[in-house]
């Protein structure tokens, strides 16, 4: 019990470090890139839910 313990504070403290070394790098295009992503994933939900919503409809009118 103990050893697992301690081997989970030591990924723990270990992962706390290795992000903060990461942390410090910066990205120059990521905010470009971060905004692309967002419009893309958004434009899919819109797209998925209208076609769920289409789909919902054509089964409650002609199979319900």
């Amino acid at each position: 019990m103990e050893i697992g313990l301690i081997l989970v504070v030591i990924i723990i403290i270990s992962s706390i470090i290795f992000t903060l070394l990461l942390a410090g790098k910066g990205d120059d295009g990521y905010r470009n890139a971060a905004k692309k992503n967002t419009t893309n994933l958004t434009l899919v939900y819109v797209i998925v839910i209208l076609l769920s919503l289409i789909t919902m409809a054509v089964y409650i009118r002609w199979f319900a």
